[in-house]
């Protein structure tokens, strides 16, 4: 790639040499040239962090935030926004010593093929928050999460549980809060639960100073996901895998998903880690599972050959609108990750009393004439939306957006016993089309061309409504990510809920806090 010339960095320089010892907040970072890439979240948090620590920051980006512009200019720390797609003269005169990059920024971006050209070291925040995890006294514990789908639902549940056993607890990282703040906050906290996504366990090294050491982990589950930004299933796996590394205490695994019990058996982890198994069969010793409609323990109990704890009931499950299948799976998860942590199992019941799921996520929007009105927006992904349409049994499907390299037709072959009809959505639509005449051809499908996007919604709500008879689901679970026509999944489920409101002309939210056919 043609760009400045700057002084190459060689593994055994002294600014590397620094970095290797640079492995707690009370480390010397003064004047270490650092560049950050991004200024979303994460990219603030690192270059707010950083010149806390006293390092010499230039924040680098393609747009900037108005509001988050300005707070740097307070801070102090300058920057450069410039068109990336080359790399920018500024970013070579400051002559990094390393570069922090946001999660958005592909591996094979062209900073960061000059960064590795050049010898720069990179991390993620991810590694810089585990340097600097000593901040607020001894470090806390953090506990990983990961996969396809379920992370954030996994994490809310775990850090709730661990709160009702009455521990200091800090969801944190892909879940909204950077790892960074969470590390820095003065009160402390007792244990981290991270949410960690697959662009953010890229850049993780697996030995090493900056390598983490997790008390407990989970990758939920593989599907693909993401292939555009990794390149290929097998790197998006491998990222994947990287959660269990080096962990010590539990290595939970879904019973259903081998792919991530594979990952247990190649890890490389601590004296005495135990693998954990959870599943909604029956389980076994080391699992956690379900017996005749109770939700069991049988891994974190001295006799957990003969004997086994309950922790809840799927009928109070279903009271609380937590019985879809998959959200059964990531509470069993859950709980595997809070039992490691000594959390009593009154104290898990207590918290899935109180808990309720985000907004987006298999959220009853409307029952009215039999048919109920449900937003899964958040299901981004194929993974995703076949758990949710596996949850019901007569489906009117709203699905498509921006795809991300992935083919849906499986999805279409697997589910169409189910299907009522669908309409199709977003800006890739000809590939979803072609799911459907491929594997469903007699399926009544409808196609939303419109390119105003505040019509999409109401115009998609309406033929659906026109599908729809009693007893059915109408349910949005794109199997695609929002950004061609939403600002986001949020975005896209309120305009939904909007839509569907609008169309049955205030309708009722009867029974909108339970799950439909729980």
């Amino acid at each position: 790639m043609a760009g400045p010339t700057v002084v190459t960095h060689s593994a055994d320089t002294p600014s590397d040499e620094r970095l290797e010892r640079l492995t707690s907040w009370h480390s010397d970072w003064t004047g270490l040239r650092v560049a950050v890439l991004g200024l979303g979240m994460t990219g603030f948090a690192a270059a707010d962090t950083l010149g806390e620590l006293g390092a010499d920051v230039l924040v680098v980006a393609g747009t900037a935030p108005d509001d988050r512009a300005r707070l740097l200019e307070v801070l102090g720390i300058p920057l450069l926004t410039a068109d990336l797609d080359s790399v920018p003269v500024g970013l070579a005169a400051h002559a990094p010593e390393l570069i922090i990059v946001s999660p958005g920024f592909h591996p094979d971006h062209p900073v960061l093929l000059w960064a590795r050209s050049e010898s720069i070291p990179v991390w993620g925040d991810i590694e810089l928050a585990w340097r600097l995890r000593d901040k607020v006294g001894p470090p806390a514990p953090w506990i990983l999460v990961t996969g396809t789908n379920g992370k954030t639902t996994t994490v809310q549940l775990a850090a709730t549980m661990l709160a009702a056993g009455g521990h200091r607890v800090a969801p944190c990282g892909n879940i909204g809060v950077p790892v960074l703040d969470a590390v820095r906050d003065p009160q402390g906290w007792d244990v981290l639960v991270v949410e960690l996504s697959s662009y953010q366990l890229h850049h993780l090294p697996l030995t090493g100073p900056g390598a983490l050491v997790p008390w407990s982990s989970v990758c939920l589950n593989v599907a693909d996901d993401h292939l555009d930004w990794h390149g290929s299933a097998d790197a998006y796996r491998d990222a994947k895998a990287k959660v269990y590394a080096n962990t010590t205490v539990a290595c939970v695994y879904n019973k259903a998903d081998l792919a991530t019990m594979r990952m247990v058996e190649d890890a490389e982890v601590g004296d005495g880690a135990r693998a954990i198994g959870f599943g909604l069969g029956v389980p076994g010793p080391s699992d956690l599972g379900i017996v005749d409609g109770i939700v069991c323990d049988r891994a974190f109990l001295e006799d957990r050959f003969d004997s086994a704890i309950e922790l809840t009931t799927v009928s109070d499950l279903a009271a609380a609108g937590l019985a879809a299948p998959h959200v059964v799976a990531n509470i069993l998860a859950a709980a595997a990750l809070a039992r490691s942590f000594d959390v009593d199992p009154a104290a898990i019941r207590a918290a899935l009393e109180t808990f309720r799921l985000d907004a987006h996520r298999i959220e009853v929007v409307a029952v009215q004439d039999g048919i109920s009105w449900v937003d899964d927006s958040k299901a981004t992904n194929p993974h995703a939306a076949d758990a949710s349409l596996a949850a019901f049994d007569s489906v009117v499907w709203l699905v498509g957006g921006l795809l991300k390299g992935v083919d849906i037709g499986d999805l279409v072959a697997r589910h169409v016993g189910r299907l009522r009809g669908a309409v199709i959505i977003g800006v890739e639509r000809d590939e979803v089309l072609a799911a459907f005449r491929r594997h469903a051809p007699a399926l009544r499908v409808f196609e939303i061309d419109s390119d105003d996007t505040g019509e999409v919604m109401p115009s998609a709500v309406g033929l659906a409504g026109s599908l729809a008879e009693a007893g059915d689901v109408v349910l949005l679970a794109p199997a695609a990510a929002s950004m061609d026509q939403f600002a986001s999944y949020a975005e896209r489920g309120a305009k939904f809920a909007q839509a569907v409101h609008d169309y049955l002309g205030g309708g009722s939210h009867e029974d909108s806090s339970s799950y439909p056919g729980a």
